[in-house]
């Protein structure tokens, strides 16, 4: 089976885990009516990822479903291919795993050595039977980018700019997959659009990984333990849809096959009530 057709603009959203199944299940049906190409869910923290991945393929009727990603330290391979085994032709079509290594801090002594435990579980995974062309790799060092393209349909980096786009294509070479996820942020004035971006980034702005990414991208440790403009600006587009279009061009034009947008309005876990019309003027402008 041929990787699925993402489309070029896709949403990725925490919210698209809810608690509220029936409330996230109409965002997703509005999301794939509006011509979105995949909708993108994290899994970093829990092992029940694929229940809602199941659901969201319920609810919809063409958009793919995708995870940003599931972490490894959380499933089985052997779980996650009887997992898809079991799905009707039509929704291993518009299924995308993304598989991440998670943190140490999260995950603890187990942690060691993410490229080799990466490698072992896709190895895992191809034994017991998964489609691996519907398989992609959370990557944002050179080292696992290359790997991504190896073995999996290919890269899906996370909070990274159109530079790293370009520098993944470079490395996957022009048939691999390249889902760069992009936080948007619909606020013209700098002070507020700041504001919220740093809220969205509580989480991430310690770990070693993302900081290590940055300085990759050639960003100071002063300016990443200051989030300074020059980064925070990589980092997010905000202002009107003109940047905001142009800067999903910019990634297109790096390399991307696809871009996901994730909308930032505070701390994650905001109600979909305030996403979906900010959702639906993404769509209106880009698609």
């Amino acid at each position: 089976m041929a990787a699925p057709d993402l489309g070029k603009i896709g949403i990725w959203a925490a919210e698209l885990r809810g608690i509220d199944n029936a409330a996230v299940d109409e965002a997703a049906a509005e999301l794939d009516e509006l011509g979105f190409g995949a909708l993108w869910m994290p899994g970093g923290r829990d092992g029940n990822t694929l229940i809602d991945v199941s659901q969201r393929l319920a609810a919809t009727r063409r958009i793919v479903v995708a995870t940003g990603i599931i972490n490894l330290w959380k499933h089985e391979p052997r779980d996650v291919a009887d997992w898809y085994a079991g799905l009707s032709d039509d929704h291993k079509g518009r299924v995308m795993i993304g598989i991440g290594i998670s943190h140490s801090r999260s995950i603890g002594e187990a942690w060691d050595k993410p490229l080799t435990r990466m490698r072992q579980f896709i190895d895992a995974l191809d034994v017991a039977g998964m489609a691996m062309d519907h398989t992609c790799l959370a990557a944002l060092g050179p080292k696992m980018v290359a790997l991504s393209g190896e073995r999996t349909a290919g890269a899906h980096p996370y909070l990274v700019s159109p530079d790293h786009t370009r520098e993944a294509r470079e490395i996957l070479g022009p048939d691999s997959l390249l889902m760069p996820e992009q936080g948007v942020i619909l606020e013209t004035d700098p002070a507020r659009a700041r504001a919220i971006g740093l809220e969205a980034l509580v989480h991430y702005r310690g770990l070693p990984n993302y900081r290590n990414s940055w300085k990759r991208l050639g960003f100071s440790e002063e300016e990443v333990e200051e989030m300074a403009p020059r980064l925070f600006d990589a980092l997010f587009t905000w202002g009107g849809m003109d940047k905001i279009a142009q800067r999903v061009r910019a990634h297109h034009d790096a390399g991307a096959n696809h871009v996901c947008l994730q909308v930032a309005a505070g701390p994650i876990g905001q109600p979909l009530s305030v996403l979906m019309p900010k959702w639906r003027e993404l769509a209106e402008a880009l698609l």
